[in-house]
């Protein structure tokens, strides 16, 4: 018998001696085992399916955000005070992530933090984590030459001050997540504010994004802002303005330029500033917009307010004679001076010409504190100007049941009551209007209301005018605020600072007009704090200031010169020559 019949034989043998039940057991197992797998599919698929879904979304899909463009601030000619510009940020899914210390060192350099403070960075943050923002493009191209596993940039956009340090008060500035912090963009941030939206990728699993799902909430942009600020009116109050408080070694600085129409602030500087560009070199001191949140005794730019609420009250007239008794007045243990000695009656016109403390306490004790009171409330004194800035102080008038003899007569000429300098200019468009008190505004606006609220009557704010304007003659305290070509009104002011107790000798010198006299077109206050190279009178001080703001500022507006020799000169293009 062959080998192979034997093997045969052997096959059939075994075959016959497995059993039958053996071979039922195999199936029913087998049987079972199909239907657990199609069970456990069921529960995978129907109980389970949302679950597993989102473990494979966890490690396949992430959400990226972005950013909204931030709107402009303009200019009231549309020259740009701030804008977004595209940057770049350094992000990554931590979980995907890789680099060696090696790596981790050289980035932790470029982006100029430390090794380990980056470490602690990663460690501490979620699924996902921003390394850096807002750094520049060549930056992020530095990092990424690294070539650091899971590491990613993006657009983004950073906050720009193409003004710099001249409207930095103004403007404020945005922190690093392009949130406003101080000034308008801060005042106006939900405006200006863009909200960032959101988009879904699938990652690989390297961590790089590699399709889009879809995009889950799309970027708003902000809108864009107009301020009233003329960038050219602006620039000339900031230079000037910081050429005197150099030349009296002011401790600080501050003006203001209304539009004597309709009260639009169309410059405001302050000095020392800062420049928002250069956010690491940040002094709180200087960030601070002092015409706006700084208040200070006015001393003699509150006369006018004193002298226009006697005259529309008819206690007096422009030529009524005021015994000033030689510049010296008592009131119980009080003893009010003038500067001016030797002087017995003035007129209700010399004694603002003439800045007379006396004059003026006399004219106040003429009226009852309630009705003083009250004309210097409607006028603004007390309450904010209510534009909307951070910060803004409304000033203090304490009222009339608390005044004594002396603190009328002492409010009369600006001690005893605190303003902020726009405040103070604010209240001068009752003289440059027919009586009336304008809105002011840092923020140009459409249809904007061409008249304010009547606080006095349009005879009395032609009466002031004219001794507004007498009191910049040859002769009276603002005469350093004459401009040449134009005829200027206004008031000089010189208060000694408070302090506990009394007062120190350290002074606040001031100057408030408007020019044209006959025709405002422009309001101007001036105040340096405490200059301290010899001079401190508002006449010597700040008068000077608001003659070179308001006459280069008239010029550039066009604005025809009202004296008639330089109406001619001006007619023909002839340079016009100051007179000595």
């Amino acid at each position: 018998m062959s080998i192979g019949a034997l093997a045969s034989r052997r096959k059939k043998k075994i075959a016959l001696q497995i059993p039958q039940g053996r071979a039922l057991l195999v199936f029913v197992a087998l049987a079972l085992l199909y239907f657990v797998l199609i069970g456990k599919a069921f529960y995978l698929q129907w109980e389970s399916g949302d679950f597993l879904q989102t473990q494979g979304a966890a490690r396949y899909v992430r959400t990226i955000e972005i950013p909204g463009y931030r709107g402009r601030i303009v200019d009231r000619m549309g020259e740009p005070l701030a804008i977004s510009t595209p940057v770049k940020s350094l992000w990554s899914f931590t979980e995907k992530l890789e680099m060696s210390d090696g790596q981790l060192k050289e980035l932790a350099g470029i982006l100029n933090v430390s090794p380990r403070s980056l470490k602690e960075k990663i460690n501490k943050a979620g699924d996902f984590v921003y390394l850096a923002q807002g750094i520049s493009p060549e930056t992020a191209e530095k990092a990424r030459s690294l070539k650091i596993t899971g590491l990613y940039d993006e657009n983004v956009y950073r906050r720009f001050y193409p003004a710099g340090e001249l409207t930095s008060h103004i403007v404020g500035f945005t922190d690093n997540k392009d949130h406003g912090q101080e000034g308008v963009e801060l005042a106006r941030h939900d405006l200006l504010a863009g909200k960032s939206g959101s988009r879904r990728v699938i990652i690989n699993r390297k961590g790089e994004a590699v399709e889009d799902i879809a995009a889950v909430l799309p970027p708003y942009q902000g809108r864009d802002l107009a301020l009233a600020l003329d960038l050219r009116l602006q620039y000339l109050a900031q230079s000037e303005l910081k050429a005197a408080a150099l030349e009296h070694r002011a401790k600080a600085a501050s003006a203001v330029v209304l539009d004597a129409r309709t009260g639009e602030i169309l410059a405001m500087a302050n000095w020392p500033t800062f420049n928002p560009n250069s956010r690491d070199q940040f002094v709180p001191a200087r960030i601070r917009n002092r015409a706006l949140i700084d208040i200070f005794e006015p001393g003699s730019t509150f006369k006018p307010f004193t002298a226009a609420i006697a005259l529309d009250a008819g206690k007096v007239k422009p030529d009524t004679v005021i015994d000033v008794v030689d510049g010296k007045m008592t009131i119980g243990k009080w003893t009010i001076h003038d500067a001016h000695k030797n002087e017995k009656n003035l007129t209700v016109s010399e004694v603002i010409q003439r800045s007379s403390n006396v004059g003026t306490a006399r004219i106040a004790l003429t009226m009852a504190p309630e009705y003083m009171w009250q004309g210097l409330s409607s006028m603004g004194f007390g309450v904010s100007v209510d534009t909307g800035f951070p910060g803004e102080a409304s000033g203090r008038l304490r009222p009339a049941k608390s005044w004594k003899n002396i603190e009328q007569a002492t409010i009369s000429y600006g001690h005893g009551v605190s303003v902020t300098l726009l405040q103070l200019a604010r209240a001068y468009t009752i003289f440059t209007t027919d009586g009336e008190l304008m809105p002011a505004t840092l923020y140009k606006e459409e249809g904007k209301p061409k008249y304010g609220k009547p606080v006095i009557t349009p005879e009395t704010a032609k009466l002031m005018r004219r001794i507004l304007k007498q009191s910049t003659e040859p002769g009276a305290t603002g005469a350093r605020a004459h401009i040449p070509d134009y005829h200027a009104a206004g008031k000089t002011g010189t208060a000694r600072k408070p302090e506990k107790g009394g007062y120190s000798k350290k002074y606040v010198s001031s100057f408030v007009g408007f020019a044209p006299a006959d025709a405002p077109r422009l309001i101007v206050a001036v105040m340096i704090d405490e200059p301290s190279a010899g001079k401190y009178y508002g006449s010597a001080v700040a008068a000077p200031v608001f003659s070179r703001i308001t006459g280069k500022a008239l010029r550039m507006l066009g604005v025809p010169p009202d004296h008639p020799v330089a109406q001619d000169l001006f007619e023909y293009g002839e340079e016009i020559v100051e007179e000595t």
